[in-house]
């Protein structure tokens, strides 16, 4: 007998599912929604894991422009996927692979693979039943030994792209029994010019939806404030749910408080009881409050931090904004983010450099913003501002040490000048025969080893540490002396690789070959960032003694007057 397809799957892997759909808008939110509702699962006691379907025929997200899709968010294992991981990371505290991004590419891919290999045995292979098979397949194999296993379809119903997924959560549908999945449709309910919340995108949403077979358990409506009860009751008459299944997402100045306002609609209980898992939660007197304490902690202060990119917007940064506001979570400050473009630093940019208390260079490839980048580090060297630099950041502090401390006349990057005679930075000697660009990277979790009595020790309170990686040049090893030879010192290696530098006269000037904005969460703020905005307090404390130590005119006369 011939071997069996290698396309089967186990339909009974995996405990219980949420498909999480949106209609009407992309960039509502549901990912969020999603999101919030495992954490509140997971409050409640329940092991929860999330999957996030793309509808694109990338492969993965790796080779997408910021601008399109947001940052290019990287797991343990390497996987370049899709921001909202990123979010389902931090909102359920747990690490992912790159098997929870489902893509149409990746799913293409191996199904054209297998029919090449020959393993559907003659067959005619199609959308139905192979592609949705495979579908299936790694949605079940990424459920397994979880309670509960949410899976967010990206894009709208609707589009043509995400049919075949609709399709193979119809199928889903009628494998499963009633209590062991529900379909939950995120919505928008706009509101008229006269401040009526309107019903109708969200009728013709679900109308949309229940054209391909699917009928929603529960839907959730994005507004700038709760529906109110006519509108949900008249969503639920016309979408054929009840009433108590229709639940509102209002507008909230933080996400990580859509936790809190769906826990007050009563989401996290309902679908309990829908999915029969009531009874096994903890009782709500002793879930966890964590969240709430952390997310609701009263702030003592706030500093200004200059993020110096080339990206205008703030998805393409998300994961450094997250971790910034971890870190100010655990140190009870606001930050706010001056956005500076790299670009144009010099000419419109120099007043924000100026009133930041702290300055960021961020990661990126190219050469656009490169000297502006190299200008932001020099003013943090040279003014004692604290300074952050990652993977690309810390790149471009290495050239600034180059250039305008060693005197290396036309130092760089081999990636931005191929004809610099100074190469401090230089393409990684395993990636000079690589031609494809797509997850060819030194990618994923690699352990640092950090020299003692060094900032970077304090930092991580250890002798090692374990990041996440996305570059494909290094630190030159022919200059690594020289680059040494002044006040930069290498603090952290992996092997013959330089890893983590600092200066040993600047109050904080750090920089790491890797990402460590990814690995922070609400609740276990990123090390390197905690100590930046330590630093970045104290710095503004300085400022703020200095200034009101020399009083002025108007000054006296206030005191005089009081």
């Amino acid at each position: 007998m011939p071997p069996e397809p290698t396309t089967e799957y186990d339909p009974t892997l995996g405990e219980k599912f949420i498909f999480v759909t949106g209609g009407v808008m992309s960039g509502l939110g549901k990912g969020i929604t999603a999101a919030s509702t495992g954490r509140l699962l997971a409050n409640a006691g329940f092991d929860v894991t999330a999957v996030k379907v793309d509808p694109y025929l990338n492969v993965d997200a790796g080779t997408m422009n910021p601008y399109e899709h947001g940052e290019v968010y990287v797991l343990k294992d390497g996987g370049e996927v899709d921001l909202d991981l990123g979010n389902y990371e931090r909102f359920l505290g747990i690490d992912m692979t790159s098997d929870h991004n489902v893509t149409t590419g990746k799913t293409y891919q191996s199904v054209i693979e297998a029919e090449r290999a020959g393993d559907y045995l003659g067959k005619t292979v199609q959308i139905i039943p192979h592609v949705t098979d495979d579908i299936k397949r790694r949605i079940r194999e990424a459920a397994e030994g979880t309670d509960v296993c949410i899976v967010e379809i990206g894009g709208t119903v609707g589009d043509i792209e995400s049919m075949p997924f609709l399709e193979s959560l119809r199928q889903f549908a009628s494998e499963e029994r009633d209590d062991d999945l529900l379909f939950m449709h995120v919505t928008l309910v706009p509101n008229s010019m006269n401040g009526e919340q309107k019903t109708k995108p969200t009728q013709h949403s679900v109308k949309e939806l229940r054209s391909i077979g699917l009928q929603p358990d529960i839907l959730v409506g994005r507004n700038e404030e709760r529906l109110n009860e006519k509108t949900k009751t008249k969503i639920a008459r016309f979408c054929d749910v009840s009433t108590d299944a229709v639940f509102s997402n209002p507008d909230v100045d933080d996400i990580y408080k859509v936790p809190l306002m769906v826990e007050d609609e009563g989401l996290d209980e309902y679908v309990m009881e829908r999915l029969g898992i009531a009874d096994n939660a903890v009782p709500k007197a002793d879930r966890s409050q964590r969240w709430r304490d952390l997310v609701t902690r009263e702030r003592d202060g706030s500093v200004k931090i200059a993020l110096v990119g080339k990206y205008g917007l703030e998805d393409a940064y998300m994961s450094i904004h997250e971790a910034l506001k971890h870190a100010g979570i655990e140190q009870r400050t606001d930050v706010e983010v001056l956005w500076v473009n790299a670009d144009e630093m010099e000419e419109k940019h120099a007043e924000r450099m100026e009133s930041a208390d702290g300055i960021i260079v961020p990661g990126g490839f190219g050469s656009r913003g490169a000297e502006g980048k190299i200008d932001a580090v020099r003013y943090a060297r040279e003014n004692d501002v604290p300074f952050l630099g990652l993977c690309l950041g810390f790149q471009m502090a290495v050239i600034e040490q180059a250039r305008n401390v060693l005197d290396l006349e036309g130092a760089h990057s081999a990636e931005i000048d191929e004809e610099t005679p100074h190469p401090v930075i230089d393409i990684l000697p395993e990636q000079k025969e690589i031609d494809d660009m797509g997850g060819t990277m030194r990618l994923g979790a690699h352990e640092t080893q950090i020299e003692p009595d060094t900032l970077a020790a304090e930092i991580y309170e250890t002798d090692a540490c374990t990041e996440r990686h996305r570059h494909r040049y290094e630190v030159n090893p022919e200059y690594i002396d020289e680059l040494e030879s002044g006040n930069m010192v290498f603090s952290g290696v992996s092997g013959r690789r330089m890893e983590i530098l600092e200066l040993d006269d600047h109050p904080f000037f750090l920089g790491t070959q890797f990402h460590p904005e990814f690995r922070s969460r609400p609740d276990r703020a990123s090390p390197p960032f905690v100590s930046f905005l330590e630093a970045v307090t104290e710095h503004s404390d300085e400022e703020t003694a200095e200034t009101t130590s020399e009083p002025t005119d108007d000054d006296t006369e206030t005191e005089a007057t009081i």
